[in-house]
């Protein structure tokens, strides 16, 4: 029987390589994207922060004076966003896993509060759109930049499965290659969707957002653990 092979749409860290070793399943990484920060101006911000995904923080971080910010309330998506802003001294208000969810929260709950949303350049409409809607005092900044990094894959490799962790891979990899009778795996429903544009449907999504969820869903459809006991 031959190996079961996996293409990751991004580089994994060592401890998540090894989580395909231990389970004796092929994998190969690729950059699908690239991500850049940018350098800005820490003015003009409002008294909550909005972040919707760790490069944004992570891009926070290298401006001069960023921790006179650690003061501000956040509002988050995803739960690594938030480990990473309370690993660096933030205080995490809210968070929630997908950008149409806190939104809502937003829209309903905060609605009188004003925000600055530190975002990228391919970010989805849903939040600044919601904001907007609601008459929310709010500015944006963009301070990383993600670029497609198109790949062409040999013909000679033939994966099981693709692992894709954000919509801007998906449009990357469909660029020079197609999905055949691969299975996808998605990070969440927005990934998913951009799939389901090209007519590419049944993505699995795990639970929660993130990219141990990702790996976890692979391993337990190519080599689930057995259950305690047997």
């Amino acid at each position: 029987m031959s190996q079961i092979s996996i293409l990751s749409t991004k580089t994994l860290s060592d401890e998540l390589r090894q989580v395909f070793i231990d389970a004796n399943l092929d994998l190969l990484e690729q950059d699908f994207i690239e991500i850049k920060n940018t350098l800005f101006e820490l003015d003009k911000i409002n008294n909550n922060l909005i972040f919707s995904s760790q490069n944004a923080v992570l891009s926070l971080m290298e401006q001069n004076g960023w921790e006179a910010l650690k003061a501000k309330p956040v509002f988050c998506v995803g739960i690594k966003t938030k480990e990473l802003l309370e690993a660096n001294g933030f205080t995490v208000l809210v968070y929630l896993d997908y950008a149409s969810e806190l939104a809502e929260i937003i829209t309903l709950i905060y609605n009188q509060e004003s925000y600055t949303f530190f975002s990228g350049n391919l970010r989805r409409e849903t939040l600044p759109e919601s904001l907007k809607k609601a008459g929310i005092i709010f500015n944006e900044i963009e301070v990383y930049q993600t670029t497609l990094a198109p790949f062409k894959i040999s013909d000679q490799e033939n994966f099981d499965a693709i692992m894709f962790f954000s919509p801007s891979a998906v449009e990357s990899y469909l660029t020079n290659n197609k999905i055949k009778k691969e299975r996808c795996f998605c990070i969440g429903s927005t990934t998913a969707a951009a799939l389901e544009a090209h007519k590419i449907k049944n993505s699995v999504i795990p639970e929660i957002p993130t990219i141990e969820d990702v790996v976890f869903e692979v391993i337990q459809h190519y080599a689930p653990m057995p259950e305690e006991g047997n």
